[in-house]
């Protein structure tokens, strides 16, 4: 059974739950690699390297500066959201749209022609400030991703897509676990390509195998 809106949202008009969810969407459309690129070199860093706004692809073109001023204010974005949502209502299911939005809006900046960035430091710093429990886990399956993989972008995929499942362990109810499943879609989506190059890679590698193997044994 579906909840219904005054159950769900207990004690927040549906104004406001409305208003919470544009200024968060609004907030994630401040592209910060986008805008620092723009100023500085008159660039559009989507047309550079990955095509990605977010730090390393900006670290790419203005360095180390560039680099942490990006992922500075990418978290930010995220935490800010999450925190006035829970100051202004006091409901963490506000709160969890508030999230919500703000990695869309990051993701797909409507001023930008719905082209942004990956959504990973700004949901990261919402997911620390909605439940610091599942920030910890994420960071725990991170670390022995890359211990496993040497590989970012995998070990924090799996990282995200383990997320619900370590939301249902640790006691979420069916909408805290629904919410967190859609955010951890929307950041595997926005990794896509990131997938595909993965997956060829890792297909171009194992027919390599085989080569290799015989040219060792011909030697």
């Amino acid at each position: 059974m579906t909840m219904p809106f005054t159950e769900l949202f207990s004690g927040v008009s549906p104004l406001a739950v409305m208003g919470v969810v544009l200024c968060s969407f609004l907030l994630g459309c401040i592209s910060t690699g986008y805008y620092l690129v723009r100023w500085r070199t008159g660039q559009d860093i989507r047309e550079l390297g990955s095509g990605s706004t977010g730090g390393r692809n900006v670290g790419r073109v203005l360095g180390k500066t560039g680099f942490f001023l990006t992922v500075f204010g990418d978290l930010a974005k995220g935490g800010v959201a999450v925190w006035l949502a829970l100051a202004v209502t006091g409901n963490d299911r506000v709160a969890m749209l508030a999230w919500l939005a703000v990695v869309a809006g990051h993701i797909w900046p409507a001023q930008l022609g719905f082209r942004g960035g990956k959504g990973v430091a700004t949901s990261l710093m919402g997911l620390l400030v909605y439940d610091w429990r599942l920030a910890a886990v994420f960071c725990v399956v991170f670390a022995v991703g890359m211990l496993a993989t040497r590989r970012s972008v995998a070990a924090s995929l799996v990282a995200y897509a383990l997320l619900p499942g370590a939301c249902c362990w640790l006691g979420g109810d069916q909408p805290k676990i629904w919410g967190v499943s859609a955010l951890a879609g929307l950041v595997i989506l926005a990794h896509h390509r990131n997938l595909i190059e993965e997956i060829v890679e890792a297909g171009a590698r194992r027919e390599a195998e085989p080569e290799s193997d015989q040219s060792v044994e011909e030697l």
